[in-house]
């Protein structure tokens, strides 16, 4: 039986990992020789402790995958194969992080721009008394929301305490996809567009 405390060489590792025998052992003991590498890896490159700890999580799931499959070839020790695995991890966990950063870099930028466009006209639309006979075209959460922030003059602070939402980064969210919901209202309904005019 494989216990933690002791050293094992890969094909016993492999056999047990294949048999489904002491399969838990083995993964301790992967844990107690491995994670270490594989954490000062992720942290060379940028990487945090945590980001250490879920990419060793995801190597070890991928291995024990391949080893069950078959596909783990003798050639390279298992430490060179993990250390493979995690590298290729890693790398494509940084690609989908850079795409995600250039996504909301991209939604940060416009945002600002979109809500300033937005707000001239909720700016007109109160003038003209259009605002609230839209609201009631809205949803309930975004109806009070805008209304809170327009009629109440909310501050963000003051809407996460009235609203449902865990911080304000939560609400500067919700409203825009509010304002942009309520630009489609606008440009859907003819007699309220030329009113604004």
């Amino acid at each position: 039986m494989l216990t933690a405390t002791t050293k094992y060489s890969d094909e016993e590792l492999v056999t047990a990992i294949r048999s489904g025998k002491n399969v838990n052992e083995a993964i301790l003991y992967l844990y107690q020789q491995y994670s270490g590498s594989t954490s000062s890896f992720i942290a060379s490159k940028g990487g945090s402790m945590q980001d250490g700890e879920d990419m060793f999580q995801e190597t070890v799931v991928a291995f024990i995958n391949i080893v069950k499959a078959g596909n783990f070839r003798k050639e390279a020790t298992i430490k060179t194969f993990l250390n493979s695995i995690a590298k290729n991890i890693w790398f494509n966990e940084i690609r989908k992080r850079q795409s995600t950063g250039n996504r909301e870099r991209i939604f940060e930028d416009n945002r600002e721009i979109i809500e300033d466009d937005i707000s001239h006209h909720i700016a007109d639309l109160e003038k003209k008394q259009h605002f609230r006979s839209l609201l009631n075209k809205m949803g309930e959460d975004c109806r009070k929301l805008l209304l809170l922030f327009y009629y109440e003059e909310l501050s963000m602070k003051e809407l996460v305490e009235h609203l449902p939402y865990e911080n304000e980064q939560v609400v500067r969210n919700k409203k825009y996809k509010c304002l942009k919901q309520l630009t489609t209202i606008v440009h859907a309904n003819p007699l309220i567009k030329s009113g604004l005019k």
